[in-house]
């Protein structure tokens, strides 16, 4: 007799297999574990990437006192004379880059790629003009900026700045106004 009481505990009082099915289904414990269950692993993965970026912000911290890694030499102000041009590379050694000393004495520097095709452009001295001799499109050597022909997007400017003699390439502006 325990036997058969040990069978009909979990039994109702129908033998319809499809109620029996159902029955020991609680909803609301199953909806608790559920969002107990995501929250918990929502937290963990929160934890575990948080610890995952110490080391990054340990070595940020550490690094400050570093040279900056945007600063690059490109070259002697004294071999550069007015109105001559040197091609240099910048912020990698994949990226060309023009600089331009003006008759007027200023220092510019561009990417050395057209914005229309990716062609080399190259300084005119007589007209004071960046060259792009693949689809002849001009550039402002002041700014940068399309003048005439195809491209319509301004070459990107690469900060400069002069140190004891030394020019240096320390930015780079893909957009500007100027």
């Amino acid at each position: 007799m325990p036997d058969e009481k040990k069978l009909r505990r979990n039994q109702k009082d129908t033998n319809d297999d499809m109620i029996n099915l159902v029955d020991n289904i609680e909803r609301e414990n199953e909806l608790k574990y559920n969002r107990r269950s995501f929250l918990k692993t929502a937290v963990g993965a929160s934890v575990a990437l948080g610890l995952a970026t110490v080391p990054f912000s340990i070595k940020a911290m550490m690094g400050k006192g570093e040279a900056d890694p945007l600063r690059v030499k490109i070259g002697e102000l004294s071999q550069l004379p007015k109105g001559e041009a040197l091609n240099f590379n910048y912020p990698t050694e994949h990226e060309p880059a023009i600089l331009v000393h003006t008759h007027e004495g200023e220092l510019k520097a561009y990417n050395n790629k057209c914005t229309h095709l990716q062609c080399p452009v190259f300084y005119e001295a007589k007209e004071n003009i960046l060259l792009c001799p693949c689809h002849q499109g001009y550039f402002s050597v002041d700014n940068g900026h399309p003048v005439a022909g195809p491209p319509q997007r301004e070459l990107p400017m690469i900060d400069v700045e002069v140190v004891d003699g030394v020019i240096y390439a320390t930015g780079r502006k893909i957009r500007h106004d100027a």
